[in-house]
């Protein structure tokens, strides 16, 4: 393999504790119930707006509310979003073996372009070849033209790329754009999800990329 593309949160960083302690201080300021942090782990996944829509009672999911609270949430976000995220145990050492072993570093995230751009780089320095958050009028994943769109700032084929990732919108991201997929086990999804999606390979620690990834 030639390039490995990564989601983010889930899978190189466990980002679920700023979420969702931003998504709470929303909901409060709007007067609605707040969630328990393990709820969050399946309100993620399709991008901050999706998630916002989600945490909201079923009878407040309205434009003009949504937006309010996405308001408050992102200001919050902003200038929270880095207090509790940490990337997962071994995940640096993972990405250091790869790139030792030429190949190249991708991250593909439906988190917005500024946050996905600056987590990466304020916990991954350098590492990545190339990076990329949700920008206004490109598809988010599942839909593959981000990862068209990595590939063809690599240089890659398909056949020579895979892409990793903790949730079933990663797997049907992966299958959408006809390349392999691992299924991240330390994520905020189960084995079963990644692999009713159709996950190729399911990886229960990070090294364990490297050994799909580098034969020996």
């Amino acid at each position: 393999m030639k390039l490995v593309i990564f989601d983010l949160d889930g899978t190189l960083l466990n980002t679920l504790d700023d979420l969702a302690d931003s998504a709470n201080f929303a909901l409060t300021a709007m007067g609605f119930p707040t969630h328990q942090t393990e709820e969050y782990k399946y309100f993620v996944g399709n991008g901050i707006p999706k998630l916002i829509e989600r945490c909201l009672p079923e009878n407040a999911r309205n434009e003009e509310i949504q937006k309010r609270t996405l308001d408050i949430f992102s200001k919050r976000y902003g200038e929270h979003y880095a207090d509790k995220t940490r990337p997962y145990e071994g995940i640096p050492e993972m990405l250091d073996e790869l790139s030792a072993n030429g190949v190249k570093l991708a991250v593909a995230s439906n988190k917005a372009d500024a946050f996905t751009q600056s987590l990466v780089r304020r916990f991954f320095g350098e590492r990545f070849d190339l990076i990329r958050g949700s920008l206004p009028n490109v598809p988010r994943k599942p839909s593959p033209e981000i990862v068209y769109g990595i590939m063809s700032g690599i240089g890659a084929e398909k056949r020579e790329t895979v892409f990793t990732g903790d949730s079933s919108v990663d797997i049907t991201t992966a299958k959408n754009a006809g390349v392999d997929s691992i299924g991240c086990l330390w994520g905020f999804r189960t084995k079963e999800e990644l692999l009713s999606a159709g996950a190729g390979k399911i990886a229960e620690d990070p090294m364990q990329i490297v050994k799909y990834i580098v034969k020996e």
